[in-house]
């Protein structure tokens, strides 16, 4: 039963960081595109504090993911060293993820404090 946990949870740990490389391969590509595109052509009705925050969004997604399998991962690991290891990705993953969120919420006051002062 153990080694079958075992072998489920190792699949489990690579399906979601997969998930979490696309959706951040994902927000990479389109924040690059929405930038040229803005750069290039000026788009009306876009500007680079959108395009920055969608992008922080997708990657507050991507951390997401990336959490849950560190956190699947720690029941599967067999010793210290790889556990400190995922630990310590964990806590930056973390810190990352509560910053990205903070400055995400901070963004999304201000637009919120704009339209109604509009």
């Amino acid at each position: 039963m153990k080694e079958w946990l075992v072998f489920l949870s190792e699949h489990a740990v690579i399906l979601i960081e997969g998930m979490a490389l696309l959706v951040v391969l994902f927000a990479a590509v389109e924040a690059f595109f929405q930038a040229v595109r803005l750069l290039v052509l000026r788009a009306e009705g876009l500007d680079g504090h959108d395009v920055w925050l969608r992008f922080a969004r997708l990657l507050v997604g991507g951390l997401t993911f990336q959490l849950a399998a560190d956190i699947i991962e720690t029941a599967i690991s067999t010793t210290w060293e790889s556990l400190g290891r995922i630990a310590i990705i964990a806590v930056i993953r973390t810190f990352l993820n509560f910053f990205l969120e903070k400055d995400v919420g901070r963004s999304d006051n201000r637009a919120r404090a704009t339209k109604v002062a509009q």
